[in-house]
């Protein structure tokens, strides 16, 4: 979702909340405020008066916070209550926005985690990689994509398929994602989890697709030159695609360098139509 400028503004400090609280809190603390905002974001969906309610501009955010404390005190914990009240006595430009931000804030939480206990790389690679997975399976993207499906049977689907093979982040992150894709289908979810957990990283994420096989060090050749273009960091999410022919296409963000047999004879292609 694209948020609007107070929308931003709102979910920039709270996540400045979460990460001051953060730092005093182990990984496992971190995983249960992510469990927990988690909960409080599918709350507010489930209950459109209260989700009015707490994100009402023209009330007193004084009223907002004590609304929160009064209705979550002893249910969550101290510091996902404290992010909350940041939350609620911020000014979002739709009640839809204030609940994506704290499912965005759920998510924060969870890498954190995983930034804690030095698995971030790992919690990235996974996700794209599941991503990749559930792209080559119709039937899987299917039913864990479908908007009618129950959200409890997909989450425990994630679970007897992930348990013991993936970072308890990665599991974590997957089941909320299925639980609440808003119309998204899953693939698009994954991938954009990914992209989340390399910003955190304060890199980019270059997505190349390959006619062939890229070894490491024409990874890293890849790597150096696409940061000396961006002048920042670049994270490389490699997909093997034969129908390339040859050569690569690689994008990050909105744009797209194309420089596979397949793109270049579409372009020979447009200039003998033009």
């Amino acid at each position: 979702m694209t948020l609007h400028a107070a929308s931003r503004d709102a979910l920039a400090a709270a996540e400045q909340q979460l990460a001051a609280l953060g730092e005093g809190l182990a990984g496992d603390a971190l995983g249960a405020v992510g469990d927990e905002l988690f909960a409080v974001a599918t709350l507010f969906t489930r209950q459109p008066s209260l989700r009015r309610l707490v994100s009402d501009a023209s009330s007193d955010p004084a009223r907002r916070e004590r609304l929160v404390r009064d209705l979550l005190a002893g249910k969550v914990g101290a510091a996902a209550l404290e992010v909350l009240t940041a939350v609620v006595t911020a000014r979002w430009s739709s009640p839809r926005e204030l609940v994506h931000g704290v499912e965005t804030l759920a998510r924060t939480a969870w890498l954190a985690r995983a930034e804690r206990d030095g698995r971030l790389d790992a919690v990235e690679d996974e996700l794209f990689r599941l991503g990749r997975i559930v792209a080559a399976q119709p039937e899987l993207d299917r039913l864990l994509s479908d908007p009618m499906a129950d959200e409890t049977g997909k989450a425990d689907l994630v679970r007897r398929l992930l348990a013991g093979k993936v970072e308890p982040v990665t599991q974590a992150l997957v089941e909320q994602l299925v639980r609440r894709l808003h119309g998204q289908d899953v693939v698009a979810g994954l991938d954009e989890l990914a992209e989340m957990a390399a910003r955190r990283r304060e890199r980019s994420v270059a997505h190349v697709r390959s006619a062939a096989a890229l070894t490491e060090a024409q990874q890293d050749r890849l790597s150096a030159l696409l940061q000396r273009i961006y002048r920042r960091p670049i994270a490389l999410h490699v997909e093997l695609d034969p129908a390339l022919v040859g050569g690569l296409v690689i994008r990050v963000g909105d744009e797209v360098i194309d420089s596979s047999v397949l793109g270049r004879l579409r372009a020979l292609g447009r200039e003998l139509a033009g």
